[in-house]
């Protein structure tokens, strides 16, 4: 009868590339009563953590794997009586939360056998009364008492039990007494906040005098920490070399900008991993591993290039680990399908989502400690890989951080990243190496068209969204080929007489500043504005006569140094524009306004004559036609309906 009524809790199969797993702990004990589905253990394998739910509810009647034993997937874990009833509510209060029903019977014994009180705390009113079958599942479960019978043993021992994994783990990472909190959780549970509260400083201290002169703690690894020791101490048997190389990202940078400001939300490293998938699918050679078949030397050539990406993951209890999900045919992916799976790759990862199997496969991978702010790395290779690219932060060279950057620009000096390929030197030589991070430069750099089809792939106009330098280059760019200081300019560019000042010439150019200063506070006193063409007042300081302006003396002033942004290459040829500007049929008054920055955008709008485009004879007239209809229909609306207000 018993037989017909027993169920497995079985090491369930979690793809392909899974073929164990080890326990790291159970969440309930011999006697326990669950529900289906219900959490009963947690697991551990090479790739992810899990947990394996109870396939039906009944009273766990065995467990057959202790914690950090390691049993292939499908080895029973557990067995469950299916036919037993849920316990009565005093029953399953006197049973605790979590399997805590045998650590009250086993301290209800030891404390009556030493004639101390009974201990305090969750499951105490059932402690003396708890059976012999609930002190063998708490002995099962290693909470028995300690071997001179000690209560205050027992209790701490109960007050672990008492707690979630996570919780546990925290508090041995930290060194917390987990007797000394008061959990939060049901039935007194204490969680995983309890723990960090306990850490912050609410009260519960931190055995860090014990830890002072205690034995160093060791604690085991398992799954991805496990599996990645394992692969470092395999990379040693690689024998690799690594290339170094300094990129300029200004062109990574402004076109970043520029995808950003056309709503694409995209990083550094979605665009440098873009990069390395171009540059491979023309150099494949960089995704060749090595394997010995019956002894002998192979060189792997995969189909298509599936590119690993190491992602830092912080976990629950504080600790840290690194997991490297795959793109799986990296190289067979267009932009937007790359950019959609190594998001969802990255947030797997950190959410613990993915299955075990997209953690394998890769044949180059990439390693961005640069966001950390490390300046270069020679990462690890792993085994059946044939390259790791490091990519370092991006920053001005050091010692020139302070620097001004519009004085670094005009220095030639611009922001740089170190890249470093390390590769299998069995399969792959060091020339390879160099091209393959020559190319990734060039392509970040721009060539042949490599953001351009990013642009194009994600469906933004790129000449609708011009980078800022070449924006910023080609207002100031004159006929002449130079590089002229407009309305917009705060200050003109530095630069070193080459000789001794012509004073007269200094005094012009005062003059013709004093000049444009006079038409731009007060143009308005000459504009044409009266429609039956009477002159305006004027004012003298408008006329090049009044300080002595000859035109052989204008003919001598360049007019990118008055900074103005009218067109003409001296201030002879640019005097004419600034009248018509400021002296036309439109008045402008601006320089009233306090604020610099106001100022200086409205004098480079009203002078370049962005928003004055000509407009031929037609369009005029209709524009006349127009105004006079709707003179009309104000004209009609004042007289038939006096007294009203109008909008």
């Amino acid at each position: 009868m018993a037989t017909q009524t027993t169920t497995e809790i079985a090491m369930p199969a979690m793809g392909e590339s899974v073929t164990e797993g080890t326990i790291l702990e159970w969440l309930v004990a011999v006697g326990d009563f669950v529900e289906a589905g219900q959490t009963v253990v947690e697991v551990s394998t090479d790739k992810v953590d899990t947990e394996v739910p109870a396939p039906a509810a009944g009273t766990v009647t065995k467990i057959l794997v202790e914690a950090d034993e390691t049993v292939p997937v499908g080895t029973a874990l557990a067995e469950l009586d299916t036919a037993a009833e849920p316990p009565a509510d005093g029953a399953a209060s006197e049973q605790g939360n979590g399997g805590l029903a045998a650590a009250p019977g086993q301290a209800g014994t030891s404390t009556q056998g030493n004639g101390a009180p009974p201990v305090d705390g969750d499951g105490a009113a059932g402690a003396g009364t708890s059976s012999g079958g609930d002190d063998a599942a708490a002995a099962d479960r290693g909470s028995g008492p300690p071997p001179d019978g000690s209560s205050g043993s027992v209790a701490d021992g109960r007050r672990a039990l008492d707690a979630t994994p996570v919780a546990s783990r925290i508090a041995s990472a930290h060194g917390v007494d987990l007797s000394a909190i008061a959990g939060s959780g049901p039935r007194g549970r204490i969680q995983k906040e309890d723990v960090l509260e306990a850490v912050a400083g609410n009260g519960a201290p931190p055995a860090t005098k014990a830890r002072a002169t205690a034995e160093p703690a060791r604690t085991p690894l398992r799954g991805p920490a496990a599996t990645l020791a394992r692969f470092m101490d395999a990379s040693r048997q690689i024998p690799t070399a690594t290339s170094f190389r300094t990129l300029t990202v200004d062109a990574l940078d402004e076109r970043r900008k520029a995808l950003k400001a056309a709503g694409k939300r995209l990083s550094f490293t979605h665009l440098i991993a873009w990069a390395i998938v171009e540059a491979a699918r023309e150099m494949p050679v960089m995704g060749h591993a090595f394997e010995e078949v019956e002894g002998k030397p192979n060189r792997i050539e995969p189909g298509a290039l599936s590119l690993g990406l190491a992602v830092d993951v912080e976990r629950e209890d504080g600790t840290r680990t690194l997991l490297v999900p795959v793109v799986r045919g990296a190289s067979e992916l267009d932009f937007p399908s790359f950019v959609a799976r190594y998001d969802e790759l990255v947030t797997g990862a950190r959410d613990g989502t993915l299955e075990p199997d997209a953690y394998t496969g890769a044949n180059v991978t990439l390693t961005n400690p640069g966001g950390l702010g490390t300046v270069a790395s020679v990462p690890r290779l792993m085994p059946g890989q044939g390259t790791i690219v490091a990519t370092g932060a991006i920053g001005y060279p050091p010692g020139l951080e302070s620097v001004d950057p519009d004085r670094l620009r005009e220095l030639g000096v611009g922001k740089v990243m170190t890249m470093t390929s390390t590769y299998d030197h069995r399969v792959i030589q060091g020339a390879e190496s160099g091209s393959f991070l020559a190319r990734i430069d060039a392509l970040l750099s721009g060539e042949e068209g490599f953001y351009e089809s990013i642009f194009s792939a994600l469906g933004v106009d790129a000449a609708a969204v011009p980078s800022t330098e070449a924006a910023a280059a080609e207002a100031r760019t004159t006929p002449g080929g130079q590089a002229p200081v407009t309305a917009e300019e705060p200050a003109p560019e530095a630069m070193r007489p080459s000789a001794a000042p012509d004073t007269g010439l200094l005094q012009a150019v005062q003059a013709a500043s004093s000049l444009v200063k006079a038409h731009r506070m007060h143009g308005h006193l000459a504009a044409q504005l009266d429609p039956l063409g009477e002159e305006p007042v004027g004012d003298p300081a408008l006329k090049p006569q009044t300080v002595n302006l000859t035109p052989e003396l204008m003919r001598a002033i360049p007019a990118s140094i008055l900074r103005v942004a009218v067109p003409g290459q001296t201030f002879a040829d640019a005097l004419p524009h600034l009248q018509e500007t400021y002296c036309g049929t439109i008045a402008y008054e601006l320089e009233h306004i306090s604020d610099h920055e106001q100022r200086v955008w409205l004098r480079q709008a009203i002078e370049s004559g962005h928003y004055r485009p000509q407009l031929d004879g037609d369009h005029k007239r209709r524009l006349l036609t127009r105004l006079s209809e709707v003179e009309a229909l104000e004209t009609y609306l004042h007289k038939s309906f006096l007294g009203k207000k109008q909008f």
